[in-house]
């Protein structure tokens, strides 16, 4: 088969979620609605924390840092995404489709590492209180934070260099709605293995790192609040934890399948389903896990309330 140089391509044909007109009209529709619904979460629990100081902890410093990011990651995806749906068309520039790509994926290193932080914090709060102050202090907080946005774009770009020295064949065709690189290493005729095994460890560093510290830090909160004689303390420890062990779980889940589970032959066609969980429903779920049974966030907004009415 012939092939040439990736470089020389000017457009990559996506195959989007369904080929049927109908059903892309009304996944347009579901789609939409969601893409509204994420911003107006993520940019109200930002808009939230910024506004009221009881909320400036360092958990919500946390928490807007991982609102930004799924912002910037679903606006990286879904308005493409929804084009599609709307004419049609899965027809993508090279250009775009790399850019696409590597913000996709620095984004999705941010929050993952940002969840971790977010463990580690808690971890701090529930086992070491006389210290948590100190120790996340606003330096800390904003050198943690830099460090997972850093770390994110870093692994994104040499993850995304290697992807683009290879040579790929002339039927540019992806079986996918957006540029992801497992899905575009797919296209190469040349031997990936090299470059295959080092997205899977690059991977396991971002997924499985983070995943680990989570476990430990809640291992050893939960060794903590067994400890515990207030039924209060129990209460609010498994509130704000929860929150955010189930958003863990909801991340970890699909984005583990895709990036280091390897899927040949049919089940490679599954990919594009799994990733709609780490792409949509994720950031659609993130604000709802983080408010509807959140007590700050409820004052917070019943504080808001009181002042626009008066």
């Amino acid at each position: 088969m012939a092939t040439h140089n990736l470089n020389s391509t000017k457009e990559i044909i996506l195959l989007g979620l369904s080929s049927d007109r109908t059903t892309q009209i009304l996944l347009f529709v579901l789609v939409l609605l969601m893409y509204i619904f994420i911003l107006v979460g993520n940019l109200g629990v930002i808009a939230l924390v910024q506004l009221e100081s009881h909320l400036q902890t360092p958990m919500y410093f946390f928490l807007s840092h991982l609102s930004s990011a799924e912002i910037c990651f679903v606006t990286t995806n879904l308005p493409q995404l929804l084009d599609q749906l709307l004419t049609g068309r899965g027809v993508i520039s090279l250009a775009r489709c790399a850019l696409q790509m590597y913000t996709t994926l620095s984004l999705g290193c941010i929050e993952a590492f940002l969840l971790g932080v977010m463990a580690y914090d808690r971890y701090l709060a529930v086992c070491r209180p006389l210290v948590y102050v100190t120790i996340m202090e606003k330096r800390r907080q904003f050198q943690l934070a830099s460090a997972c946005w850093l770390a994110g774009f870093s692994i994104a770009a040499i993850c995304s260099s290697l992807t683009f020295r290879h040579t790929f064949c002339h039927s540019c065709c992806i079986n996918h709605f957006v540029c992801e690189i497992p899905m575009v290493v797919k296209m190469a005729c040349d031997d990936t293995s090299v470059t295959e095994l080092i997205i899977v460890v690059f991977a396991g560093v971002v997924i499985l790192g983070p995943f680990l510290l989570i476990v430990t830090s809640y291992c050893l909160i939960l060794f903590s609040v067994l400890k515990m004689r207030s039924a209060t303390g129990l209460r609010k420890v498994f509130s704000t934890c929860g929150s955010h062990l189930l958003a863990v779980l909801v991340f970890y889940g699909p984005s583990t399948l895709n990036y280091i589970i390897p899927h040949e032959g049919e089940a490679a066609d599954n990919d594009k389903k799994v990733a709609v969980f780490y792409l949509v429903f994720t950031p659609l779920l993130n604000p709802l896990i983080y408010t509807l049974r959140n007590k700050d966030i409820h004052e917070a907004m019943a504080k808001l309330v009181r002042r626009w009415q008066s």
